[in-house]
């Protein structure tokens, strides 16, 4: 079974992303194994501690390497991501030839009380991941409107929201199983 690294983009405790991400997770337990990985601890980059990184930066940089794929969960900030989950891509790719998220097959998902989800937020992360030299799944798209349809605890509440996420998973499965073996 592909193990897949989860970036949640939100720190909010009660963050629909979050909520959205152990759905997602509660529902492909039987065709990927998910590893929620911490960004809330990681310092701002610095270039200066390239050469002596602090503790949670080894410890992203060791579980994303560990992982065979990434699912982001990300919110939209003002039209684009947050700067934590900027700030975990950038410590990720650092230095310069180390680059953890290279040729990782990755997916985004997104969930948002606005109407249009987070598809400008998705947008923009599709361009730093692709200077990441991440292969990206591309259909279908997770833009979602938070309604009451995911718990906390990532239950889903809605046959055809679950539906429509386990045709998610299925792609994602096989994209990383695809994906994962030509880089």
């Amino acid at each position: 079974m592909h193990t897949v690294a989860v970036i949640v983009g939100s720190l909010r405790k009660e963050s629909f992303n979050r909520s959205l991400a152990k759905a997602l997770a509660r529902a492909g337990k039987d065709m990927l194994s998910f590893t929620f990985v911490e960004i809330g601890d990681l310092p701002l980059y610095n270039q200066d501690l390239d050469d002596n990184l602090p503790a949670p930066v080894v410890r992203l940089k060791e579980e994303v390497a560990a992982a065979d794929a990434v699912l982001f969960a990300t919110p939209e900030y003002n039209r684009s991501i947050p700067g934590v989950l900027k700030n975990a891509l950038d410590w990720g790719s650092r230095p310069y030839g180390k680059n953890v998220w290279g040729g990782k097959p990755a997916a985004i998902v997104g969930i948002s009380p606005g109407h249009v989800g987070t598809a400008v937020a998705q947008s923009h992360l599709r361009s730093v991941l692709a200077i990441l030299n991440m292969p990206l799944l591309s259909q279908p798209e997770v833009y979602m409107m938070e309604s009451g349809r995911i718990t906390p605890e990532g239950e889903v509440t809605d046959p055809s929201t679950l539906s429509f996420l386990n045709v998610f998973l299925k792609r994602f499965a096989e994209w990383v199983a695809i994906t994962g073996k030509k880089i």
